[in-house]
């Protein structure tokens, strides 16, 4: 006698959240079909394929996160592929949750730091996905603070029979002493100021190598600091005060991990690090560092060519923080909504916002004071920012100003910063004929680029090299390729 096959339980959770959404099944395919082409998957589901679903079928792959998204998406809430009846997968929106609660947050991203500090290469290949960037910067502004993120010690209770019973929540990892091991940090043990003060000069060290060398050249090492040391504090004890800065140095890290991530050109995971720093700049109380990582995000959406999806980007970061921001990072903005604008080609807009950029700036004063990572923005700074806009809307001769001006107050510290100035320079001089000098410039910065592990700056070089082609017989293009030939 033959077993009948085990009968599958139907999803009664999808079917409900399909009559919520007002979708037919046809509809429901044909929305995962066109999620899935955003992450270059080729779906071929249909009504069927829902009926099935709804039976007690389970969708292979990625597809349970889809669905999932795409529930999001029509419902305006987060909804996972549990909350749809479906098994969990490794989903390719893991990362891209604006979290609940900060306990939430701490576990999405200490999640990130693991896989990537590991032998996890997929990860670093995940597509930037600009569908991603709705819900986080839309829960960033319309979110409710947190009431609190301190996380109070937890005694260990022990029985007559001597061995410890460890309730849930934060506890000392050696019970006998109440503390860690001073060379080792675990879970449960107290944040100190100390603490606080080496998450600083962590960040002041990692910005600096980056600012030299590239992205690719610590970027793992501050992963693993991140693995290793800031999860275990995140997940120790600590009063409010502290744990709101601990939670604001958090965001710092986690939005170089993505700032370094992108210089790799890993944009999918730095989008993921920026999604997760800006929901750890809230649980600090942070809404100015938030909306600098907003203005993190809409720069690479600029560099990867989606100028709507920035320009809303840097108008979310103005009006998360409306006035109450220092003049400087007012300039910081408006000068990202000016770059999107280049990008687009809409010069109206961003002169627009170029002057915004240039009176916030000058409303500026010495005594002033500056969060220590707004201190960068100067008169180069917006100088480079104007270089950049001029190019993208071919005014040729006012990019070169401004890029020369940019190179002559730069600071050398900032190298890759004065390369892609250098790159913008040579454009704006091959755009005004001079081709010699232009070609002069770029095999300046060729060599920089050499020396550096910066994919965006072997882009920046590829970039002017793709706007030779018109004179590549030229003797000045066959001086300039012989040059960086001989770079390797």
């Amino acid at each position: 006698m033959t077993e009948r096959p085990a009968q599958r339980t139907p999803n009664r959770q999808l079917a409900a959240l399909i009559a919520e959404a007002g979708f037919s099944n046809a509809g429901l395919a044909r929305r995962v079909d066109q999620l899935g082409l955003e992450h270059g998957l080729d779906l071929r589901y249909d009504k069927t394929s829902v009926t099935r679903w709804l039976r007690g079928q389970q969708p292979r792959g990625t597809t349970p996160a889809l669905i999932a998204e795409v529930f999001t998406r029509r419902l305006g809430r987060r909804l996972s592929a549990q909350d749809l009846g479906l098994d969990a997968c490794a989903p390719v929106y893991a990362g891209l949750e604006f979290a609940a609660t900060p306990e939430e947050a701490v576990d999405i991203v200490g999640g990130l730091w693991r896989k990537d500090s590991g032998s996890h290469a997929e990860l670093r290949k995940i597509a930037f996905t600009p569908a991603g960037l709705v819900v986080p910067s839309r829960d960033w502004l319309i979110g409710r603070p947190d009431e609190k993120v301190a996380r109070a010690e937890v005694p260990v209770r022990i029985p007559a029979q001597g061995r410890p019973v460890t309730p849930r929540g934060p506890v000392p990892l050696d019970p006998s002493r109440r503390r860690a091991p001073a060379a080792e940090r675990g879970p449960g043990q107290k944040v100190t100021g100390g603490d606080l003060a080496a998450l600083r000069s962590v960040g002041e060290l990692f910005r600096s190598l980056d600012d030299r060398y590239g992205g690719g050249h610590a970027r793992q090492a501050l992963v693993r600091y991140l693995e290793h040391e800031l999860e275990p504090m995140l997940r120790g004890t600590y009063g409010e005060q502290t744990g709101r800065r601990l939670f604001a140095a958090a965001a710092d890290l986690t939005r170089l991990a993505g700032w370094t991530s992108y210089d790799i050109a890993a944009h999918g995971l730095a989008q993921r690090y920026f999604v997760q720093a800006l929901r750890l700049a809230q649980a600090a109380g942070d809404r100015a560092y938030g909306s600098y990582v907003l203005v993190t995000m809409s720069r690479q959406a600029v560099y990867l060519g989606h100028g709507r999806e920035a320009v809303q980007l840097a108008r979310v970061a103005q009006q998360g923080v409306g006035t109450s921001a220092p003049p400087v990072v007012q300039t910081l903005l408006h000068a990202a909504e000016a770059r999107a604008h280049g990008l687009l080609g809409e010069v109206r807009a961003c002169t627009a916002s170029l002057v915004r950029a240039e009176r916030a700036l000058e409303a500026a004063r010495p005594g002033d004071e500056v969060p220590h990572w707004a201190r960068f923005f100067d008169e180069a700074q917006l100088a480079d920012e104007f270089g950049h806009c001029h190019r993208d809307l071919q005014q040729f001769r006012a990019a070169a100003q401004y890029a020369e001006r940019s190179l002559l107050l730069r600071a050398p510290v900032y190298a890759r910063s004065r390369l892609f100035c250098r790159v913008v320079l040579a454009t704006a001089r091959l755009g005004l004929g001079e081709l010699d000098q232009a070609c002069q410039l770029a095999a300046e910065a060729a060599g920089q680029a050499a020396e550096m592990r910066s994919a965006r700056a072997a882009e920046y070089v590829r970039d002017f090299e793709r706007r030779l082609e018109p004179y590549k017989d030229a003797a000045p293009v066959r001086g300039y390729r012989d040059k960086v030939a001989a770079l390797g």
